[in-house]
């Protein structure tokens, strides 16, 4: 199989996967506060990357200090400070609002890939990405259009945030040459230490519920788990990472389906014109030359 294909195949699955999760957010945040289910889906996610590196016969490349260092530092800002805005936001916003807010990452990951990876971006794909980027603001204002002034200007700003957060992140991971798979473990075991530290100075209740464990749980294990090793594979073996990067843009068409039948929120007008920009965009990505 071309690597550009199976660069496709992960996409398409990573995507498939993330479309659930703004709906666990929504749910679990109902038994829990953004810190303390951070916690426990972040301890799991460790648990699970632990479990991959295990099976795959690489723990002996944890050793290696430089490697340890440079993840630590960047556990600061995957899954500690990335989650702990993005769990905020959603805390604050309704699902539809939150996510494509959050979903403007791919327009900052592929503006910043023509400075850091040096990758080439057609002019087709900055036309395809301006246009699904204009649906992603017309959800987004949807509170002011519907309903005067009474939008959650900080839950707004952290759901963007957290989008720029993202893709410096995944930047910074597609610049090093050290095995992902590792790399994300040792983040995300750095990362859930200082998520213990910092519940430990907010005084943090731990749950008991069961419901809010299992949706804890779910989001460490695909959320931040191994969606995230599925990703980054498809970003590395793609040519175009502006073309990878506009799949995305399926996750919230998938996920609406999921807020309103599992979550029960209303899907408006504005919601559904704004996905409807942003697949015309990923239409005219696809489009062959």
């Amino acid at each position: 199989m071309r690597s550009e294909n199976k660069a496709y195949l992960l996409g398409i699955a990573a995507v498939l996967i993330w479309s659930t999760v703004a709906s666990a957010f929504k749910i679990t945040l109902d038994y829990l506060d953004p810190l303390g289910m951070l916690l426990i889906a972040s301890t799991v996610s460790t648990l699970v990357l632990f479990m991959v590196v295990m099976i795959r016969g690489k723990l002996t490349d944890i050793g290696n200090l430089r490697s340890v260092v440079r993840s630590a530092l960047t556990g600061l800002i995957n899954p500690f400070s990335y989650y702990v805005v993005l769990f905020i936001a959603y805390d604050r916003l309704p699902a539809q609002e939150a996510q494509p807010l959050n979903y403007t990452w791919p327009i900052v990951l592929a503006l910043l890939s023509i400075l850091f990876l040096k990758k080439r971006i057609p002019c087709r794909s900055v036309m395809a990405i301006l246009i699904s980027f204009s649906g992603v603001v017309l959800i987004s204002v949807r509170p002011i259009i519907m309903e005067g002034p009474s939008l959650d200007a900080l839950g707004i700003i952290l759901a963007l945030g957290s989008g720029i957060v993202w893709s410096v992140y995944w930047i910074i991971h597609l610049r090093r040459d050290s095995d992902p798979e590792v790399s994300l473990l040792i983040n995300f075991a750095f990362g859930t230490l200082f998520i213990l530290i910092a519940c430990l100075v907010v005084g943090v209740d731990m749950p008991t519920e069961p419901g809010g464990l299992i949706g804890a749980a779910y989001i460490g294990a695909f959320e931040m788990g191994l969606t995230f090793i599925i990703w980054l594979k498809a970003l590395r073996l793609t040519g175009n990472t502006a073309r990878i990067s506009n799949l995305i843009y399926l996750s919230p068409f998938l996920s609406l389906i999921f807020i309103h039948v599992i979550v029960g929120e209303n899907i408006y007008i504005t919601t559904i014109s704004g996905l409807i920009l942003i697949v015309a965009g990923i239409v005219i990505q696809g489009r062959p030359r």
